[in-house]
């Protein structure tokens, strides 16, 4: 088998996800629904959402592993109905399960890897792919001994080794340690600064604050995307943060504040609350009595990025139940 990672069909140059209302249903139930988007070449492009929103399933759509009920488009200028073995040489897929063989050697995997796309100088090839990993001194470790954060940096190297043009990352990081997930994203960002572009899920609001790009998919409809600072403007949302007195009390202030008439969200942050609402009228004349509290601080405060997502979570229907 020759190596074909060959350059992106031309089409529109800089865009290399251009899709238009895909949809996609399991058992009657739409589980991706007039989904549309696009992703620039050489962008990290955040895919976030809760469980069950179809972030999966539209990843699957666009690397060829699943076929469309509606909706068109291309993945590096390729049919994503018509062309989907032309997609499929071009793209590195990581899943949220580590799939390689876990009774091989680290050494083993890759060259394994190396074989089945038919790269030249195999050995070579998977020596290199192991130091520039800093799996060196690991070869001959049994990948299914590795702790996850080595997995995951194993997992990476085997699916960036045929020199795909994009990279799918489903979920990567689920279940690592603090230090492996930065460690991974140092390198996810390398990747890129080399024009692999990447499309990442993930339920990490600090891995979202990471990407170029962020979209947000809830019970499969994309409900927004952008940057980060342009998906929180797009919010409107008006945020307080407020403190007690000792820390004491905010369990009760936020039972209280739960479900008032203009308070849309109410979440704890460490020591304080962040108390939010979509029109700032309402939110204002909703907390006016609890100001005069002698015991509470009150401070005017950005909306985070998990702020705006639980507001969207808040407003979605799903669809499963």
């Amino acid at each position: 088998m020759k190596n074909t990672r060959d350059v992106a069909h031309s089409g529109t140059p800089n865009i290399v996800i251009d899709v238009q209302g895909l949809t996609k249903s399991f058992d009657g139930r739409a589980v991706v629904s007039d989904l549309s988007m696009q992703v620039k070449r050489g962008t990290i492009y955040g895919f976030l959402g809760p469980n069950g929103s179809g972030k999966t399933t539209t990843i699957r759509m666009l690397c060829g592993l699943l076929t469309p009920d509606e909706g068109t488009g291309t993945c590096l200028g390729y049919d994503i109905r018509t062309e989907t073995d032309k997609i499929k040489l071009q793209i590195g897929y990581m899943t949220q399960r580590f799939s390689l063989y876990e009774d091989l050697s680290v050494r083993e995997n890759m060259e394994f890897i190396a074989r089945i796309y038919g790269i030249e100088k195999p050995v070579a090839t998977a020596r290199a792919a192991i130091e520039r990993l800093g799996l060196s001194g690991r070869e001959q470790q049994l990948a299914g001994d590795l702790s996850g954060g080595w997995k995951q940096r194993l997992a990476l190297g085997a699916c960036t080794l045929p020199g795909p043009q994009l990279l799918l990352l489903d979920e990567p990081t689920a279940g690592v340690d603090p230090k492996a997930r930065r460690e991974f994203w140092n390198e996810i960002h390398g990747l890129a600064a080399h024009g692999l572009t990447v499309l990442v899920t993930t339920h990490y609001m600090d891995e979202a604050e990471r990407c170029n790009e962020i979209a947000y998919i809830a019970y499969g409809k994309l409900l927004v995307h952008g940057t980060v600072e342009q998906v929180i403007a797009a919010s409107h949302l008006t945020t307080y943060a407020v403190s007690a007195a000792h820390g004491e009390g905010l369990s009760q202030l936020s039972d209280e504040l739960t479900g008032r008439p203009g308070v849309d969200m109410v979440a704890q942050f460490g020591t304080s609350l962040h108390v939010s609402g979509r029109e700032a009228g309402a939110l204002d004349a909703a907390i006016a009595d609890y100001r005069k509290r002698k015991d509470l601080t009150w401070k005017s405060a950005e909306p985070s990025l998990e702020d705006v997502f639980i507001d969207l979570m808040g407003k979605s229907k799903d669809n499963f139940q």
